[in-house]
């Protein structure tokens, strides 16, 4: 099947108290951008990739992408107001029936090999989305105090969130609501049941400066064979 994941990087530098955004920060020798980039593009050698950035951004974002080894796979375009609109707005340029990927540009760790996996996964149920176990004791507060949780019972959500082109797209036509969190919220208003599959402990997202350093680490060892 045809295959598009909708990469939507329309972060700021604020918690990372940088001036400049976090997806375009330096990390070893490239933007964390250009990681996420690389990793979809080494995942099926027919994936196209929907770069979505905001529009005082895409200069910058034009010339990443053309520092990839196939730039010619990935096009832009411009966000929205909220992520639940960028991702609309990249859904948009995907005409055909296939497999779409949304992610966050700046969890910039993931490997081919998960892409591949959320990929089985959609085919067989319709959607996967990456979780991993919380190794973490939880509470919940409630008016009585916190409560603990059973944390086998709980679990981190990931991306790329992965579905069948018709069933994220028509998710994608309902209103905005301050309930959708991420993509597997939207999809799950229709009804739809959400398939869990493993994800990755390095699939971080970059937020802080410890998640700068934390990520050098993990490439350092990668590029060891480690």
């Amino acid at each position: 099947m045809e295959k598009y994941a909708v990469v939507v990087a329309g972060g700021s530098g604020l918690r990372m108290g940088t001036a400049v955004p976090k997806q375009f920060l330096m990390l070893r020798y490239q933007p964390v951008l250009w990681y996420t980039l690389t990793a979809f593009l080494d995942s099926f050698p027919d994936m196209q990739i929907i770069l979505v950035l905001p529009e005082h951004h895409m200069e910058t974002g034009k010339t990443i992408l053309r520092s990839t080894y196939d730039p010619d796979r990935i096009w832009m375009t411009t966000g929205g107001e909220t992520r639940f609109h960028s991702v609309r707005n990249g859904l948009q340029h995907i005409q055909r029936h296939s497999i779409v990927f949304v992610h966050d540009g700046v969890r910039c760790l993931l490997t081919p090999d998960l892409i591949r996996r959320c990929y089985s996964g959609a085919v067989d149920k319709g959607n996967a989305i990456p979780a991993t176990t919380a190794v973490d004791s939880i509470r919940m507060e409630t008016v009585n105090g916190a409560v603990s949780i059973d944390r086998d019972r709980i679990r981190l959500i990931q991306t790329p969130q992965t579905f069948y082109s018709d069933i994220i797209k028509s998710a994608f036509e309902q209103d905005f609501h301050e309930s959708f969190t991420d993509e597997a919220s939207v999809v799950e208003k229709l009804g739809v049941k959400i398939n869990l599959i493993e994800g990755e402990i390095t699939n971080i997202k970059i937020t802080r400066p410890l998640d700068l350093l934390i990520a050098e680490k993990v490439l350092e060892e990668r590029e060891m064979g480690l």
